[in-house]
């Protein structure tokens, strides 16, 4: 009774720390990811720019015609109400 019982805490202990070292090598999503793209008109999207902001500026962009919060195919002289000026 002793060595079965002795045999099921080692087994559980055993089972916790793979648990915890699989959670900890799981990949993890940054927030873009996790968060659901916008519609374009939830953006406020144009397929013309703003002044001098457009999406080729946008730190956002992603060539060669995507975003990474706007859905559908992006103009690289479009903006909308996410433009954040690329560094």
């Amino acid at each position: 009774m002793l060595h079965r019982m002795i045999s099921s805490k080692r087994k559980f202990i055993w089972l916790a720390v793979a648990g915890i070292a699989g959670a900890m090598l799981r990949p993890r999503h940054t927030l873009a990811q996790s968060i659901s793209k916008m519609s374009k008109a939830q953006a406020e999207y144009q397929d013309n720019p703003k002044g001098i902001q457009m999406c080729s500026t946008c730190s956002l962009f992603e060539e060669p015609r995507g975003c990474k919060v706007v859905d559908g195919d992006i103009s690289p002289n479009g903006w909308c109400k996410s433009y954040a000026m690329a560094d």
